[in-house]
C-alpha cells in the first residue's frame, strides 16, 4: 500500500516524500536554488525553476496535497488569492459569465466585482442555500460556478452536493474555496468538484508566518492553472515551501482541538444574554446545521457572532479580552479576532456589506489552541461587562 492510499494522518506526514528521501534526511532540506541544470526539457513549463513552481520542495508539497484531498494534482501558490485569481484567469476568458455564491470573502468579491468585468467577463450571484434558482442565472457563454464551503465571514455552508449536480448538467468548472474546514473537515474532490482552493496561510500552515495558496483537483485544470501561475509569476519560495510542509504534519491534532474549542465557545456565546446571534455550523440553530453535519467531519475553528449594542458593544469586547489577538487572517494556534467590516470586507460597499448581513458590529473569531476553558472564561469577563450580568462560577 502506498502511503498516498492510507489514512488522512499518515498521508499528512509520508504522503509526497520522495524515495529514497533526500541523503535520508528525515525533514526534507530546502533546496533554496532559483535555478537548476538543463535535463534536456522539451517544454518551457518543465524547465527546473523556482518561478515555475516545480523545485523539488514545490513537487513534494503538490504531491502532498493531492494525497490529502483526494485530487488528481495540485500546485501551491504565492497566496491563496494568487491561486483563486490564477485559477478563474485559467477557466475565464474575454465575454465568459461566471457565477458565484453571494456571500464571499472580502478580497475574492472585490476582485470578482471589480477586476473581472474589467477584463471583459460577465459575473452573477446566486444564492448558495436556494439551487433550485440556479438553472435561471445560466447563460449560454457560463463557464463555471464558485463557491466557498464555509462562507467568510457569516460561516454559512451553501448546498455543495447540488452545487455538483448543477455544474455538471450545464458542463461548468465547479470551483471553492475550501479554507475554512481544511482538507481535515471536507475534501471537495471526494464529493466532485473540478477544483479546491486554498490560503495554505491559514489552517494548512497553522502557526501565522507564512503566506501561501493551494489548487487541488483534476489534472487537466491544475495543468492550465500552473501554466497560467508560471506566466503571471506567483510562485512560492522553497523555505515557505518547507515551512508549509512542516506545519501540515500537525494538521490533523490541530484540526481535532480548533473543532472541539470552537463549538465549546460557541455553545457559551449562545446561551450569553448579551449575544443575539451566533454564526456556527455546528449549533443546532444554525440553518444549514444538517447539511454541515452530513458533509463534513469537524465544523471548523471559525465562528462569528452579534452583539447587543452592535459596533459600539464589539469594540467594548474586543478592548475587554485578554486571550484574542485583534488581527485579521485566522487559522493559527492563537485565537485571533476582527470586525469583518473594518478588515476582511472593509472595501466592499457599506450597503452591499449590511445587506449581505455583514454588519457593523459583527464579530469574527478564529479559535485557536488556547485551554477552551480560559477561552470561554475570557469571553465572559468580557461580556459581563455589556450585559451587566455576573461571570458563571466554575470549578
Amino acid at each position: 500500500m502506498t502511503h498516498e492510499n492510507r489514512r488522512l494522518a499518515t498521508r499528512l506526514i509520508h504522503g509526497g516524500v520522495p524515495s529514497p528521501r533526500h541523503q535520508g534526511a528525515v525533514a526534507g532540506p530546502i533546496f533554496q536554488s532559483a535555478t537548476f541544470e538543463y535535463g534536456g526539457e522539451g517544454d518551457y513549463h518543465d524547465l527546473k525553476y523556482i518561478r515555475l513552481n516545480n523545485t523539488p520542495n514545490h513537487v513534494t508539497l503538490a504531491k502532498k496535497l493531492a494525497a490529502l484531498e483526494g485530487g488528481e494534482a495540485a500546485l501551491v501558490a504565492a497566496s491563496g488569492m494568487a491561486a483563486i485569481t490564477t485559477s478563474l484567469f485559467a477557466v475565464l476568458r474575454a465575454g465568459d459569465h461566471v457565477l458565484f455564491q453571494d456571500c464571499l470573502y472580502g478580497g475574492t468579491h472585490d476582485f470578482v466585482h471589480t477586476d473581472l468585468p474589467a477584463l471583459g467577463v460577465e459575473v452573477g450571484t446566486i444564492d448558495g442555500r436556494a439551487p433550485r434558482t440556479w438553472d435561471a442565472a445560466v447563460r449560454p457563454s457560463t463557464r463555471a460556478v464558485y463557491f466557498e464551503t464555509l462562507s467568510n465571514p457569516l460561516i454559512g455552508m451553501p448546498d455543495l452536493a447540488a452545487g455538483v449536480a448543477f455544474a455538471r448538467r450545464h458542463g461548468l468548472v465547479s470551483m471553492i474555496d475550501n479554507t475554512f474546514p481544511s482538507p481535515i473537515n471536507f475534501r471537495p474532490p471526494e464529493l466532485g468538484f473540478d477544483l479546491s482552493l486554498h490560503s495554505c496561510t491559514k489552517y494548512l500552515n497553522g502557526h501565522s508566518d507564512i503566506v501561501a495558496g493551494a489548487v487541488i483537483g483534476r489534472a487537466e485544470l491544475v495543468e492550465a492553472v500552473r501554466r497560467k501561475l508560471n506566466h503571471l509569476g506567483g510562485s512560492l519560495d522553497p523555505h515557505a515551501c518547507f515551512l508549509l510542509e512542516r506545519g501540515m504534519k500537525t494538521l490533523v491534532v490541530r484540526m481535532r482541538q480548533h473543532n472541539e474549542s470552537a463549538l465549546r465557545l460557541a455553545r457559551a456565546l449562545e446561551a450569553h444574554p448579551a449575544v443575539t446571534r451566533v454564526h456556527y455550523p455546528g449549533l443546532e440553530s444554525h440553518p444549514d446545521h444538517a447539511r454541515a453535519a452530513e458533509l463534513l467531519d469537524g465544523f471548523g475553528g471559525m465562528l462569528s457572532f452579534e452583539l447587543e449594542g452592535e459596533r459600539e458593544a464589539a469594540d467594548r469586547l474586543l478592548r475587554g479580552l485578554t486571550i484574542p489577538i485583534v488581527a485579521p487572517s485566522l487559522g493559527g494556534v492563537e485565537t485571533l479576532i476582527t470586525l469583518p467590516a473594518t478588515t476582511s470586507h472593509v472595501g466592499m460597499d457599506p450597503d452591499e456589506r449590511r445587506r449581505m448581513g455583514i454588519g457593523d458590529g459583527l464579530v469574527r473569531v478564529s479559535v485557536g489552541l488556547e485551554d477552551p476553558e480560559d477561552l470561554v472564561e475570557d469571553f465572559e469577563r468580557a461580556l459581563a461587562s455589556l450585559a451587566r450580568v455576573t461571570p458563571v462560577a466554575r470549578a
